[in-house]
């Protein structure tokens, strides 16, 4: 199941003898784990045991046998805790099958691995009696429905609208959009609000340099010069220079550009790239408002007016000048 689907899962069914948090996204196996402790564990010095599955290989595999077997003293259950455990076929058919297939009433085994099992290493997400978490990156449906259950459990409403938007803010960083989406309930509590809206989230969440980025590359595509400059003018009071911002601009046309000239899925692409799905999108989102050959010449534009700040030939402050001047004005060309 996805992360989002979790908590009410553990609502419905209780306690599950084994757990299995997967994926790149800490936020998620983090609050996993914290939820399954606050639930089931009230005496963690008697009754929490974490062990490195780094160190876990063959006979030594049994000390997590041997620890979900203890009886709990007061909590009510026995919490084994074990952190990127990859157990081959082999030791997993010897070891943890019998504990898997035949667990004890009363303990509780959490794995929590960052990464999926290598060839050669047991799927145990696939195994009997495992509960498996999905806690990859998510995608932009999945989080913007973790925000409305989020909100819709603190009373406050929240349509999908106004969920993409804070989502789109963040860039579709989990760690980010939890704390974003705690102030913004705080304040709801504090002013009484049942209802968040798009100018509350505009008000209280500001958007993500890398988002940032994007509006400017929209406001470019649309060749609104007075929205282009305000932009930047929001950059510079956040710590973005004149040549941070050329340089955050040259990555994001190059970005658009590869994705553009790349055939495949998203999947497929962002792996070839090294980015992130949700980029791929808006790459290929943002590549189809350039006409055809504009997108390189913007890169080399603004590339080789970073060229001529390192070798002398322009400030800065020239630089940007006179980039954004052959942007809206002129051929970048030569730039």
């Amino acid at each position: 199941m996805k992360y989002v689907d979790f908590r009410k899962f553990t609502d419905e069914n209780g306690a599950k003898p084994v757990y299995l948090f997967e994926g790149e996204e800490t936020y998620f196996r983090e609050k996993g784990e914290q939820l399954l402790k606050a639930r089931f564990l009230q005496e963690p010095t008697l009754d929490y045991i974490a062990l490195d599955g780094n160190t876990l290989k063959g006979e030594n595999i049994r000390s997590i046998t041997d620890a979900v077997n203890c009886f709990p003293f007061v909590s009510q259950k026995r919490v084994v805790r074990v952190t990127e455990f990859y157990p081959s076929e082999k030791d997993y058919e010897s070891y943890l099958k019998p504990l898997f297939e035949n667990p004890p009433s009363d303990g509780l085994l959490m794995i929590i691995n960052s990464a999926k099992p290598k060839a050669g290493q047991a799927v145990l997400s696939k195994k009997a009696g495992v509960t498996y978490v999905d806690c990859t990156r998510s995608d932009e449906e999945t989080i913007k429905k973790w925000i409305y259950g989020t909100c819709k459990r603190e009373g406050v409403f929240i349509d999908g609208v106004t969920c993409g938007m804070l989502a789109q803010y963040c860039v579709l960083d989990m760690a980010r959009i939890a704390k974003e989406t705690e102030k913004l309930l705080c304040y709801c509590t504090a002013e009484n609000v049942t209802r968040l809206t798009d100018e509350i989230v505009s008000m209280l969440v500001y958007p993500d340099s890398e988002y940032k980025i994007y509006e400017l590359a929209n406001a470019l595509s649309r060749k609104n010069y007075s929205e282009f400059i305000k932009i930047v003018k929001e950059l510079s009071t956040k710590g973005f220079n004149e040549t941070s911002l050329l340089s955050s601009l040259a990555s994001y046309f190059r970005g658009i550009y590869e994705t553009s000239l790349m055939r495949g899925s998203e999947k497929e692409i962002a792996t070839a790239l090294g980015i992130k799905e949700y980029a791929v999108k808006k790459n290929k989102e943002q590549a189809s408002k350039f006409e055809k050959g504009e997108l390189l010449r913007l890169y080399d534009g603004i590339y080789g007016a970073i060229s001529d700040i390192k070798c002398g030939k322009l400030t800065p402050q020239s630089a940007l000048k006179t980039v954004t001047a052959k942007l809206f004005f002129g051929n970048l060309k030569n730039a």
